[in-house]
Formats: structure tokens, sequence, C-alpha cells
């Protein structure tokens, strides 16, 4: 009898230490993978929301995904079919080459391939000079722009990541945030995302055929960017992204051994553990936060707002009204008055442009939309995130 119970006992510790070990299994799993990349960050592209990030905000080394934004300024300054003659000072830059010329031409776009598919620097001088005039003249785009994404620890001093400077920086948020930019505009998803490419070479009987660096194209479900990059003293780095039932994320990994593996297990935790949620409708009635001179009058959103959440988060959201004046008045039916600010816990993550109606049923229209109103709303671009 003895013996029975001492086994049930054992039994039932044994039970216990394996429940004990399952549960921390389960959390293990829930939680962000672990990458081998000493910098890294996930971002959501449509919100910018970080949704991982280690070691994120460290100054590093980014070889040649430098090319993004280089991709990027020449895509928003320059004209895509603007015939660039190739400047001695790109011919014979070390590292990736797609083998320029001294004064061989090709269009800008075909050199933006060139760039972005075969990582080629002499592409990205060839591009900086036709672009920014010189190497410095495009630098100076760079930064300028780095500073308008909200890139605060970025500095750049050349277009293609070699190292030539311990000026030559970014963190692994940066780089997310520069990814999601990017990856807005439709020209650059287009090349980005594209595995094979050929583009002229004058003087030669065949044209340059140009494959994408990045594997994942090839080895991720869903995968359309974004760039590949590799110096002795950034070692690998890479900048990724994919698509899935239209929800958009992009991984940065560097100085990662690891890499590929690295991007794919963050990409699938994201795509797992976030959803898109609709935290607020267009034309949703605002019921609380200001103050009318008549009942009739409400405020009503102007775009909707969506962003990822994980589980248990939904719980944390909150509005607040911000007014440009504390009270509501019929002269400003019609007009834009305000934001609904979205709070997850105490951050700001979003700002809905909010306007007047009068629900009574003898109200006439609102006013004539005016052109500031166009303006404001064009600001809006369909939803304020911060």
């Amino acid at each position: 009898m003895k013996v029975r119970k001492k086994l049930s006992g054992v039994l039932v510790v044994f039970l216990f230490w394996q429940m004990l070990l399952m549960q921390q299994q389960v959390e293990a799993a829930d939680g962000p993978p672990d990458v081998s990349a000493e910098a890294a960050a996930l971002i959501d592209v449509a919100s910018g929301r970080i949704l991982y990030a280690k070691n994120g905000s460290k100054k590093m080394r980014i070889a040649s995904l430098t090319k993004t934004m280089t991709a990027i300024v020449a895509i928003e300054s320059g004209r895509l079919q603007d015939v660039v003659t190739v400047p001695k000072e790109a011919v014979g830059v070390d590292g990736s080459s797609i083998y320029l010329k001294q004064g061989e031409k090709l269009t800008l776009e075909e050199l933006l391939y060139g760039l972005m598919l075969r990582s080629g620097n002499d592409a990205a001088v060839a591009v900086a000079h036709h672009v920014g005039g010189s190497v410095p003249g495009f630098v100076y785009l760079m930064n300028e722009k780095a500073a308008l994404i909200g890139m605060t620890h970025t500095n750049f001093t050349n277009p293609h990541g070699l190292d030539d400077s311990n000026m030559h920086y970014s963190t692994a948020e940066d780089m997310a945030k520069l990814s999601a930019y990017a990856l807005h505009n439709p020209v650059f998803r287009q090349i980005v995302s594209t595995k094979v490419k050929s583009i002229s070479w004058e003087g030669e009987k065949w044209d340059r055929r140009l494959q994408n660096k990045n594997k994942l194209l090839h080895l991720y479900n869903g995968a359309d960017g974004v760039k590949t990059g590799y110096t002795k003293l950034a070692k690998r780095c890479l900048a990724s992204s994919a698509t899935r039932d239209g929800r958009q994320l992009a991984a940065i990994t560097l100085n990662a051994p690891d890499d590929w593996n690295d991007s794919m297990k963050l990409l699938d935790w994201g795509f797992e553990h976030f959803a898109v949620s609709r935290v607020v409708t267009k034309g949703q009635t605002v019921q609380a936060g200001f103050v009318a001179d008549e009942p009739s009058l409400r405020l009503v959103t102007i775009n909707e707002f969506a962003y990822p959440l994980q589980n248990g988060e939904a719980e944390q959201l909150r509005t607040q009204v911000e007014l440009v004046q504390p009270s509501v008045t019929k002269r400003m039916v019609g007009s834009h008055v305000g934001f609904l600010q979205v709070y997850l816990g105490d951050r700001l993550i979003g700002r809905v442009p909010l306007t007047v109606q009068d629900s009574s049923p003898a109200s006439t229209p609102g006013r004539t939309r005016s052109f500031w109103d166009h303006v404001w709303e064009i600001m809006a671009g369909g939803m304020w995130s911060a």
C-alpha cells in the first residue's frame, strides 16, 4: 500500500512538471523567435507599427541596404526614362558591379534595376551623379529624405554602402521605416519584386541579364522584396518583405549569419501573431468629448483607421477627441474641426480627421467644400497615424 502511495506521489509530481514544461513551450512559441542577427526589426508596412525589435536603435553598418534609399530618392527625384551617360566616376567601383563603361548610355530605370537586383555599386554612383549632380549632392538628398521619414539614428555618406566611412550608419528600426516608406511606391515595389530582368548593354551583342540576389523571392511564400547586403565590416544584412492576404510586412536583419532563416521566422511570427483590426470606421459618429450648441450636431469620422494588434491589445484601445475649439456650432457643418485620436495604452497610434454633420430632418446640406477642405483631406491621406 505504501509503495502504491509513493508511486502515485511520484506520478503527480511528474505530471506537474510535464504540464509546466508544456506551458513554457507554448509561451516560448508565442513569443518572438530567436534570431542570429545582432540587430533586427519587423514592421507592418501599412500602419508603420514596429512589431518586433532586437537592438533596434543600435547604430550599425548597413552595407547595400543603403541602396533602398538610393533607389527611392532617384525614383522620386528623377525621371525613369531619362537617358544617363555613365560618368568616369562610376566605372570600376569596388564590389558588386553591372560592369558599366564610361560614356555608355542607359535609362535611369535600367540603372535602378542594376542597382537593386544585382546590387551594382557602379550603378549607384551613376544614379547619384545623374540625380544629385555628384555623389555629395546626392548624399545630401539621401540624408534630407531620412530626416523627413523620421530616421533619427541614420547618416549616409555614399549611395552604395561600401565601408568608406564610420559615419555611414543606420539602425534596424530606421531601416524598417525606410523599407515601409519605399514599399508604398509602386515603381519601387515593381523593381524589388522582379526576379529576372534584362537591360541594355551598349557595345555588346547581348543584353545584361540581371538575376535578383534576394533568395527569399524563391524561398518564401508571398516574398516581394527588398534588398540584400554584405561587406566585410557590416557582415550579412537583409531587408525582406512579404505580402499575404493583402497585408505586407518588412523585416530587417543586420550582421545576421543566418539571415534567410531569421527573416522567414520574423515574417512568419508577424503574420501569425498580429491581425489588422478596424479600430475606427469611416462615417463613425463620435458620441462624447465635445460640446454642441444644438443637439442635432454630431461629429463624424472622415476616414477609417486600421491597426495591427496582438491578442489582448484590443482592450487597451481608447480614443480622445481633439478639436480646434471646444464647442461645435452649426456654421461648422461640413468643416474639418479636429481629430479623433487613437491610443494603445498611453501611446498615440493614430489620428482620424473629424467633420460636423447636422442630423436634424430639416437640416440643409453643409456648406460647399472649399479648396482648403480638399487640401486637408489629401494631407490626411485616408488616415493619420502616429
